[in-house]
């Protein structure tokens, strides 16, 4: 049973720390159920992802995590060089990876040397060695969860208003120029993102209200309102995103 922006569960914690800490503690708990192939995550950039990244690293939780089952690939990238302060692997690396036993070959950086569309290209060829397929199967889903945050003009991940990548269905990865926000990007695409065993969207701050409105409505304009999982799509979203 598939769900979209519309139909998925919507949970309304206190803040972006009790979001980050409840993501956390179930990534864990679904990290140690995954024993028949490696636990995929598709990470996500912004303040309340790092927050968890942060958690993820704290030693006695880190402890427990299956590192060496676990796969990192990311949503989306802005096509900056390593260690800029733009770069959602930069991001990640201080405040997860740098404090993990994580084998380096389980993490997947997007990467931003070249020509974009060459390392779009590259990133699906990573993504589809892990899988065994180049083409994406129902009842396998490419990841076990992707997280996401949704911008207050609608996008996620790098799915941009306007932008040609919202009409991909074939590529996994592809690029993107935002109109209305700077950097060249790399993403996930639809297709990509639905094939998921969960979706996870992590929500905060009032300025996003009127969008995850719009979202929740399934309207078109918005680019968040067309992500589904083949699996199921929750919603952590503080008060204040939810009007309340």
């Amino acid at each position: 049973m598939s769900q979209d922006a519309t139909t998925g569960a919507v949970h309304i914690l206190d803040n972006g720390e009790a979001i980050a800490r409840h993501v956390a503690d179930w990534l864990l708990e679904h990290a140690l159920k995954k024993t028949d192939g490696p636990f995929v995550i598709a990470l996500s950039g912004g303040s309340t992802p790092k927050r968890l990244y942060e958690m993820m690293a704290e030693p006695d939780y880190a402890a427990k995590f299956p590192w060496a089952n676990t796969h990192l690939f990311f949503g989306d990238e802005r096509f900056v060089p390593v260690g800029d302060a733009a770069s959602n692997y930069s991001m990640t690396d201080k405040a997860l990876l740098s404090h993990i036993e994580i084998p380096a070959a389980n993490v997947h950086r997007m990467k931003t040397e070249g020509e974009p569309e060459a390392a779009a290209a590259s990133y699906e060829s990573e993504l589809q060695a892990l899988y065994g397929s180049t083409d994406l199967k129902a009842g396998k889903p490419l990841f076990d969860v992707v997280l996401l945050g949704l911008g207050d003009n609608g996008h996620t991940a790098s799915l941009f208003p306007r932008q040609p990548v919202l009409l991909e269905r074939t590529k996994w990865v592809a690029t993107c120029v935002p109109d209305d926000a700077p950097h060249t990007r790399l993403t996930l695409t639809y297709p990509a993102i639905h094939s998921s065993a969960y979706v996870v969207f992590m929500v905060t701050g009032g300025a996003k209200k009127d969008a995850w409105a719009r979202v929740r409505a399934g309207d078109p304009k918005e680019p968040a309102s067309t992500i589904s999982s083949e699996g199921k799509l929750i919603w952590l979203v503080e008060p204040a995103v939810a009007g309340k």
